[in-house]
């Protein structure tokens, strides 16, 4: 599919689609703890529907009433002599799920696309082949067996911060206590500040004596808290943002007043490029890389430091982004953990644009095309977070026309 884009002007309001963040921990949570949870305003995309079908061959019993997911839990996920987990190109569900697929031991089999499984995935290969766990890679499987066990694991804290949600939403369930230690600097630390969030809303105790450090006691039970409610989310909020930024008259609502999202810090930094041109760390928000590169380019542009994460989303998207933004005659430089983005160069594109299948790239080209008009191909990549993206933005006065290919 691609958008083709005219330069619009942008008015009106919209409710902010939920967290596809908080989304996936709550279910998470709701499988393997006994009872019937309804977890309210849950995203409907492709990421969290590889997250439900993986639940379910674990075992769990999912019901869906409109946004409300009726989970029915247990307390130990069902253990088989096979189970293949769908995880799509759900980096989310993959990380998140590893650890949770091996609490009751046997063999599973994860599969997704190729790009899923190049994705950094060495801490838990350490720690699988340090409990004699089987681990088995292949160009679209990932194939495990054996039981985790609990005890100190210990690994750098500039890694993806998914593997610590990963194991956090394991450990509470292992039979021995555990004890995670990240050395050095604690990176994305605000996705597990999530993670912490969703535990005690399900009853699970986690210590944390000091930054980077959680101490977790095994054999936990936890309790439904019977209704939870997914709140809507920053980083898709920042798509919507950028328009204000760029001049625009979005209200955004279903925004949580207090978050503890880390992309939240969208506004303030947006507020920052119109004033000048500042250094932005992406240490705490590199899903904001994206956006924050098309709002750059279109106000004073920006310096952006801690960028190396953004190497191994769904694209390379420093890259990506580069590629695109020089259609538009805007020459980025892309550095190892850096990236420069010169404002007040933007000229309507010269080609269409590429969304390098990636729904933060078609994102961020979308708002851009706002201002300069073009054409995205391959557009049905929102779909992996934010189906709903294209009807939103035509409900705030983008004239854009959806062409199926």
């Amino acid at each position: 599919m691609k958008a083709v884009i005219e330069k619009s002007r942008i008015q009106g309001s919209i409710v902010v689609p939920p967290s596809k963040s908080i989304g996936h921990r709550l279910l998470i949570l709701a499988a393997q703890t006994e009872g019937e949870t309804r977890i309210e305003n849950l995203p409907l995309n492709e990421d969290i529907g590889a997250t439900c079908d993986c639940l379910q061959a674990l075992g769990a019993r999912i019901q869906w009433q409109d946004r409300t997911a009726v989970v029915k839990g247990q307390e130990s996920l069902k253990r088989a002599e096979e189970r293949v987990l769908p995880c799509r190109e759900s980096g989310s569900t993959l990380r998140f799920l590893l650890p949770v697929a091996q609490i009751s031991g046997g063999r599973t089999v994860f599969t997704g696309s190729k790009r899923l499984l190049q994705r950094p995935l060495g801490i838990y290969e350490d720690i699988c082949l340090a409990q004699k766990i089987c681990w088995e890679k292949e160009e679209e499987r990932l194939t495990l067996e054996g039981a985790l066990s609990g005890g100190e694991f210990s690994f750098p804290g500039n890694v993806s911060s998914q593997f610590v949600t990963g194991l956090l939403l394991a450990l509470p369930k292992v039979r021995e206590d555990s004890r995670i230690v990240l050395q050095g600097e604690f990176e994305s630390a605000s996705y597990v500040d999530l993670t912490l969030e969703a535990l005690r809303t399900f009853s699970y105790r986690v210590q944390v004596p000091e930054k980077g450090v959680f101490e977790i006691p095994g054999r936990q039970k936890g309790a439904s808290p019977g209704i939870c409610t997914v709140p809507g989310d920053q980083s898709g909020a920042a798509f919507f943002g950028a328009l204000n930024a760029l001049g625009g008259q979005a209200v955004l609502l279903g925004l949580e007043k207090e978050s503890l999202q880390g992309d939240r810090v969208w506004k303030e930094i947006m507020e920052r490029m119109a004033k000048g041109c500042p250094t932005v760390s992406l240490k705490d928000c590199p899903d904001l890389g994206p956006i924050l590169m098309a709002t750059a380019a279109l106000l004073q542009g920006a310096h952006f430091r801690d960028t190396a994460r953004l190497k191994i989303k769904e694209s390379d998207r420093g890259v990506a982004m580069a590629e695109e933004l020089s259609k538009c005659g805007v020459k980025v430089q892309v550095g190892e953990n850096e990236i420069y983005v010169p404002g007040g160069q933007v000229k309507a594109p010269d080609r269409p644009f590429d969304s390098h299948n990636d729904h933060r790239i078609a994102m961020a080209l979308a708002v851009l095309s706002t201002v300069t008009g073009g054409t995205i191909q391959n557009a049905q990549a929102v779909n992996k977070s934010m189906p709903e993206f294209f009807r939103l933005l035509t409900q705030l006065g983008g004239k854009l026309t959806l062409v199926e290919e």
